[in-house]
C-alpha cells in the first residue's frame, strides 16, 4: 500500500516538472518572438523641409542667402543668415537715427534634392550690422561656401581681416581654420593663421611696421597650440566673444 501511493507521488511530481519545463520553454519562445518582432527604432531625427524659407523660425527674417556645394555632392546647399524682429531691440542714435539692434543667426541646409534637410542652426550667434564702430565703421559680416568649406568673415576696412572656416563634422559644422591680418591702412602689422586640425598656429609680424615707404618685412613664429576639441558652430553664443584658449 505504502509502494503504491509513493509510486503515485512520484509520477505526479514526474509529470508536474515537464509541464513546467514545457510551459517555461513556451514562455520563453513566445518572449523571443516577440522581441524579434520589435523593429529597431533610429532615434535620430533629421529635421526636412521643401524650400530654405520654410526653416526661419518664428519672429526671424531672412538677412541673407548664400548658395554653394558644402559636402561636396555636387548639388547648391543653401545658408541663410536670419535676423531677428524684435522691436524692443531698436534705439535711436543721435547722428545714425533708428537703428535695429537685433542679432542675426546661421542656418545651414543641404539639398536633398527634394528638399533641404538642416545641418546647422544657430539663431543669435551674429551681432546686428548696426553696432558702434568707435571712429570708424563696424566691422561688416561675410559669408561665403567655397570648395567644401564654410567662411565666416568680418571685414573691417582699413583696419584688417578675421576669417574662421568651417567645415561639415560629426552632424555639425566645425572649426578647423581662422585667419586674421591686422593692418593700419596700406601697410599690414601682424597676420596670424591658425590650422585647429594640426594644431598649428603661424604668426607673422610686420618689423618695418612705421614704414610707409619701404617694404614690409616679416618676422615668422609658429608654435603648437594645445585645444584638442574642435569647436561647433552650433555652440557659438557670440562670435563678437569667440576665444581659442584659456586667457
Amino acid at each position: 500500500m505504502n509502494k503504491q501511493y509513493l509510486f503515485f507521488i512520484l509520477t505526479i511530481l514526474m509529470f508536474g516538472c515537464n509541464d513546467s519545463k514545457t510551459k517555461n520553454d513556451s514562455s520563453q519562445s513566445v518572449e523571443s518572438r516577440e522581441l524579434k518582432e520589435i523593429p529597431e527604432v533610429d532615434e535620430s531625427t533629421v529635421e526636412t523641409k521643401k524650400t530654405p524659407a520654410d526653416f526661419i523660425p518664428k519672429n526671424y527674417v531672412c538677412f541673407d542667402t548664400i548658395y554653394g556645394d558644402l559636402n561636396k555632392d555636387g548639388l547648391e546647399d543653401c545658408t541663410l543668415i536670419i535676423k531677428g524682429t524684435d522691436k524692443s531691440k531698436f534705439v535711436t542714435d543721435e547722428s545714425r537715427g533708428k537703428l535695429d539692434r537685433n542679432r542675426r543667426g546661421i542656418i545651414v541646409l543641404l539639398n536633398k534634392k527634394e528638399g533641404y534637410e538642416l545641418a546647422v542652426k544657430n539663431y543669435d550667434c551674429f551681432s546686428s550690422e548696426n553696432e558702434e564702430g568707435g571712429v570708424y565703421y563696424a566691422p561688416e559680416l561675410d559669408v561665403e561656401i567655397n570648395k567644401g568649406k564654410l567662411f565666416i568673415s568680418y571685414r573691417h576696412g582699413r583696419y584688417g581681416y578675421w576669417q574662421y572656416m568651417f567645415r561639415p563634422q560629426d552632424n555639425d559644422l566645425a572649426l578647423i581654420g581662422y585667419d586674421s591680418s591686422s593692418n593700419n591702412g596700406p601697410i599690414v602689422l601682424t597676420e596670424t593663421s591658425i590650422n585647429f586640425l594640426t594644431r598649428k598656429q603661424i604668426v607673422n609680424h610686420n618689423i618695418n611696421e612705421n614704414t610707409y615707404d619701404g617694404e614690409e618685412v616679416f618676422e615668422k613664429t609658429e608654435t603648437k597650440i594645445s585645444r584638442n576639441k574642435l569647436i561647433k558652430l552650433s555652440e557659438i553664443k557670440d562670435f563678437d566673444e569667440l576665444r581659442f584658449f584659456d586667457e
